[in-house]
């Protein structure tokens, strides 16, 4: 700036020049250039400052926003910490098969921590978070050491030699199919060996209220595996609701009660405690 100040009038007058800033000599007569020099000297301080303000402002700005959003940080990482203290207590027991009753409490009461921490589920906004194929580990209801739970189904023991394989709910938001999906093996006599079967209970839903799921019963397809692979898909007839028995109608409600990108935990009508995860 001071090269600019010092500078001189071209004395050649061509057009095609480019005009060059006036020299301190042209300046009024009663601005010296030592008076120049104080105010271009304020004005850079006045800029400088000027640049030192927008900077603080801005850092206190984000002080605020981040000290705004700590809560909400500090509760999803004390959700985080409690959701997989829950995994951790369903985890090695079979899916709730070999759940003892000090088991179901403890499973019990890690799920009620995540349910209070996190608050109550809105599904209303967000049904999206359904969608997706759920594996589930752990369910409070076969502990009863049958395949139904609560409900009437196959015991698993020597008199019907059942082995539960991986269960899995797949869910469609937009169709509202709600498929339960079983991998039984059942035993045969020797020298035969085990049948291999998936059984597909297919349902229609509906959100009731903001987190309450009811689920309604259509049919149940079972497809052989393994070795009897190319035998065709049966389709088990529907039991007539006159002929169904009033513990088992058909329909059933869960409410969700914690639900992210990869977990998911429901209970049933009947008390029982369902954790998921993203298959």
């Amino acid at each position: 700036m001071a090269s600019l100040l010092h500078s001189t009038i071209p004395l050649s007058h061509n057009n095609h020049s480019s005009p060059s800033l006036p020299s301190c000599h042209s300046l009024p007569r009663h601005v010296s250039k030592r008076s120049s020099e104080r105010l271009l000297d304020e004005k850079r301080s006045l800029i400088c400052k000027a640049g030192l303000d927008d900077a603080v402002s801005s850092g206190i700005d984000d002080a605020i926003s981040f000290t705004e959003k700590l809560p909400d940080r500090i509760d999803e990482a004390k959700a985080a910490s409690l959701k997989l203290k829950l995994l951790s207590a369903v985890s090695g027991l079979n899916r709730g098969l070999a759940a003892s009753e000090d088991d179901l409490k403890k499973a019990d009461a890690a799920a009620k921590e995540l349910e209070s921490c996190a608050g109550a589920v809105d599904l209303t906004a967000d049904l999206d978070k359904l969608q997706g194929r759920w594996k589930l580990i752990y369910s409070s209801a076969f502990s009863s050491r049958t395949l139904g739970g609560s409900r009437p189904g196959p015991p698993t023991g020597r008199l019907l030699p059942i082995t539960l394989g991986q269960v899995f709910q797949r869910i469609d938001v937009v169709s509202k199919d709600f498929d339960n999906i079983v991998e039984l093996e059942l035993g045969a006599p020797w020298p035969f060996p085990p049948i291999e079967a998936t059984a597909t209970l297919a349902h229609k839903f509906e959100l009731i209220g903001s987190s309450m799921i009811k689920i309604k019963f259509e049919k149940t397809t079972v497809k052989t595996t393994g070795n009897l692979s190319q035998l065709p898909q049966l389709e088990v007839p529907r039991i007539p609701d006159q002929f169904r028995p009033s513990s088992n109608t058909g329909s059933g409600d869960f409410e969700v009660t914690y639900i992210d990108s990869d977990t998911r935990v429901t209970r049933g009508d009947k008390g029982e405690l369902r954790v998921f995860v993203i298959a």
